[in-house]
């Protein structure tokens, strides 16, 4: 071997786990040219070592492919300018957390807050302005939920956005309201939908509220990038966004801060033109290397179930005949799915109640009817409530479960919390199936929407291992667990398939990129409730390394 033969990097003194079948463990591995040159036996990697050769020592720990989180909100974070919500489980801590900003800021010219939990509200209720203004005066308070699908506003800020009796259909939401008055109750859904559209966010920034600007998006989304790192997270699947984001990246890449890579989805909001589908086309055709990429559409069908917007089959619990609505009639999604299909779009799409689910199944086998199959890998999205006619259909279809572990852990959806009680326990079983649908062939693709839930993944496999709850206690529908190869498999290779990058990303294999962790435990041989405590300790992307620990 000549000189020019030695690599960049060489990893030695690992437990390398490689997601590939054909070589599914190495103890070292050499890069060159930002991709895997080499995988072998430990005592063979000195034959790739030159003067100029980083030796990266693993320490004996184990190493595995970069995580790739197929459905992260790096954009929308966590933002340090508005009052934290996260945790709170009462009405009382709501306002004592908004009091103490308050006071803190007594000359701000809007309170902000995020991630408020629907639990927090009395009576299984959704929130009012009544409920804000005692602790927010005159000052127009903005306030997301913990999901981002809805905003809480208070009486100053239903004003300052003009809601009112004769105005609640708005380009960020649909304001609820009162059934006797018919005044706006400070409640307003949809805001996914339409709050994070192209149109929502320059409604919003029009009309002043802070959380919109582009300074406080890019600090968000500055911020998320540099804890994916910290995590081990190699590429974001960024999956909602207008093309006035992408500028966004943009500043970020220019700026040394993407350092993990990012596919990003965008938003198809209902009353996008063929114009606008032609504009998507060439924002793909523009963005298309391996640092950033742009193609898949995101597509609403349902809402959640939270607040009783997710489309069932059978009415909620103690409800009526209320079972919640889908965004489209199922002809109209047919046709959009069927149109969106042939010009060659991936879709995600997303879809939290079975009948939600099922509407999205139905559209697919109706697009490949029309359009002939193909490998489109069309996604559902979350695939939080799925009744079990439907688990065979994903692997029949080759359509792509996108799945958060982490929103079926017990204290977020389980027993006692909105999630079980408006489905009810007579549907239970058809919570979160990784299991069933796993064994039924389904391509699981795993991810933590954050900002919704912890970003790092080692959260994510120790609740899909568990369905336990993170401080520990007992498991919530454990016949749904996965084992951790499973898990792992979920958030690596799972998630580069659904993204077209099963060739570059997800395992390590000679050719592929060279974006990799080393992990401070063994989580294959370490208990269930020692994953949580793992940490990255060194990430390397592309063959350089992005963060090395001690």
């Amino acid at each position: 071997m000549t000189r020019t033969d030695r690599a960049d990097l060489v990893l030695v003194n690992a437990r390398i786990h490689t997601v590939d079948a054909r070589l599914p463990e190495a103890g070292a591995m050499a890069v060159r040219d930002g991709r895997i040159a080499w995988l072998g036996a430990d005592q063979d990697a000195a034959q790739w070592t030159g003067p100029d050769t980083e030796v990266v020592d693993a320490g004996g720990r184990l190493v595995l492919p970069g995580f790739i989180d197929a459905h992260n909100h790096v954009r929308l974070g966590s933002d340090d300018a508005c009052v934290q919500l996260a945790g709170v489980r009462t009405l009382d801590g709501i306002h004592a957390r908004i009091r103490a900003w308050h006071t803190a800021h007594p000359d701000a010219e809007w309170i902000e807050a995020e991630a408020f939990d629907y639990s927090a509200i009395p009576d299984g209720r959704m929130p009012r302005a009544a409920d804000l203004d005692p602790v927010t005066g005159d000052t127009p308070a903005f306030v997301l939920s913990y999901d981002v699908h809805t905003a809480w506003l208070n009486t100053a800020a239903l004003r300052r956005l003009g809601i009112s009796k004769g105005r609640t259909s708005l380009p960020f939401g649909e304001a609820e309201t009162d059934p006797a008055t018919g005044e706006p109750t400070g409640f307003v859904k949809d805001f996914a939908v339409k709050g994070l559209s192209r149109d929502g966010h320059r409604t919003l920034r029009a009309l002043g509220v802070p959380w919109a600007s582009p300074d406080r998006q890019y600090g968000r989304l500055a911020r998320s990038l540099d804890d994916a790192i910290t995590y081990g997270i190699t590429t974001v699947v960024e999956p909602q966004n207008s093309l006035d984001d992408l500028a966004l990246y943009e500043r970020a890449r220019a700026e040394g801060r993407l350092r993990s890579r990012i596919v990003a989805a965008l938003f198809h909001p209902r009353g996008t033109t063929d114009a606008d589908l032609d504009d998507f086309a060439e924002a793909a055709r523009r963005f298309d290397d391996d640092r950033l990429n742009v193609g898949p559409l995101k597509l609403y069908i349902d809402d959640v179930v939270e607040p009783r917007t997710a489309a069932l089959l059978e009415p909620y619990a103690g409800c009526g005949h209320h079972r919640g609505e889908t965004f489209y009639p199922p002809e109209e999604f047919d046709a959009l799915l069927t149109r969106l299909d042939a010009r060659g779009f991936q879709c995600f799409v997303h879809a939290t109640g079975d009948r939600g689910i099922r509407t999205v199944l139905d559209s697919v086998e109706r697009a490949r009817a029309a359009n002939g199959p193909r490998d489109a890998r069309h996604q559902v999205v979350h695939v939080e409530c799925l009744d079990p006619e439907d688990t065979p259909r994903f692997r029949e279809l080759g359509v792509v479960a996108c799945m958060q572990p982490r929103h079926s852990a017990p204290e977020i959806a389980g027993p006692g919390k909105d999630w079980a009680e408006n489905v009810g326990e007579g549907r239970w079983h058809k919570a979160w199936p990784m299991r069933s649908l796993h064994e039924a062939g389904a391509v699981l693709a795993f991810s933590s929407d954050w900002n919704v839930a912890e970003m790092d993944p080692m959260v994510g496999i120790y609740t899909a291992v568990t369905r336990r709850p993170l401080g520990g206690g007992e498991p919530w529908m454990p016949g749904e667990t996965v084992d951790v190869e499973t898990a792992v498999h979920g958030y690596t290779m799972g998630s580069a398939y659904a993204n077209f990058l099963e060739h570059e990303r997800g395992s390590l294999t000679v050719g592929k990129l060279a974006d990799f962790v080393v992990l401070s435990r063994d989580i294959f041989r370490v208990a269930p409730e020692d994953i949580p405590g793992t940490v990255a300790q060194t990430v390397v992307v592309g063959g350089a390394v992005v963060l090395k620990g001690s």
